[in-house]
């Protein structure tokens, strides 16, 4: 007996914001290989766009944090394409930031592109899921800051921790036509910040990664595509951690570096 692949997204629309770059490229291209039709949203066109098996992503100039035009944009693309059925919140981040003298205004941008413009894409994808027949799925990209915050960024870890119990909550309230789950971010190593961990290429900071590798793009991509897919058809408000099992503890590092020391 035949049974249908579960990863097959064939005749399913995705957006993924942040699409134009880094992780959001690699998750957008892994749904066009699943043969789902995927648009990507960003403040300006790239010169490249994700493709895979001949078919290429669609683009929507939108920030993400003016929530009017971030919620029309969802609503263009259910309008064009008749349906939504996966929206991946993957725009996010933050330069580091002196939390005694940072700006109000610097602020006020953290917080709206990380936890705002997702609840409020959120809403939009919610609405036209609720409608159509399968529902839909909506997967928050959020990051182990939300769990461990680091010197530097307060404001980014708060909004995190935010958008986590954002997750949590409206799978609660959207089920059982809609999932929403969050995927807990460790390090990753993309070309864009391959020198925040050093001349040596990141040996020293893998180092402290119980799989003594740091994340790729691919490995969240394929973690967004399992929670999305059939595979994960009763996971709803579930945190899955991509982090190769976290950090060792400060402590464990200090002590093991003191009895190497003394031998």
């Amino acid at each position: 007996m035949a049974y249908p692949n579960p990863i097959d997204f064939t005749g399913k629309v995705a957006v993924v914001t942040g699409g134009t770059k880094g992780i959001g490229f690699i998750i957008a291209e892994n749904l066009l290989r699943a043969g789902a039709t995927v648009v990507v949203c960003g403040r300006g066109e790239p010169e490249t766009l994700p493709s895979a098996d001949g078919r290429t992503a669609e683009f929507r100039a939108v920030d993400v944090r003016e929530a009017a035009s971030a919620q029309e944009m969802v609503r263009e693309v259910a309008a064009k394409h008749g349906r939504l059925d996966v929206l991946v919140n993957n725009a996010g981040g933050s330069p580091d930031a002196d939390s005694a003298t940072v700006s109000t205004r610097f602020v006020d941008k953290i917080v709206a592109l990380n936890l705002l413009g997702p609840f409020y894409l959120a809403q939009a994808a919610n609405a036209v899921m609720q409608t159509q027949d399968g529902g839909g799925s909506i997967v928050n990209i959020g990051s182990v800051s939300a769990h461990d915050p680091q010197p530097g960024t307060a404001a980014y870890s708060a909004a995190k921790a935010g958008l986590l119990m954002l997750s949590n909550s409206l799978a609660l309230e959207w089920a059982p036509k809609v999932r929403v789950n969050h995927i807990t971010t460790g390090l990753i190593r993309t070309d864009a910040a391959a020198e925040v961990y050093g001349s040596d290429g990141g040996k020293a900071v893998a180092s402290i990664i119980p799989m003594q590798r740091m994340a790729v793009p691919e490995d969240v991509a394929k973690a967004c595509l399992f929670l999305a897919s059939d595979l994960a058809a009763y996971l709803n408000g579930v945190d899955l951690a991509v982090h190769g099992g976290g950090e060792f503890p400060g402590r464990y590092l200090v002590t093991q570096g003191d009895l190497a020391a003394g031998q």
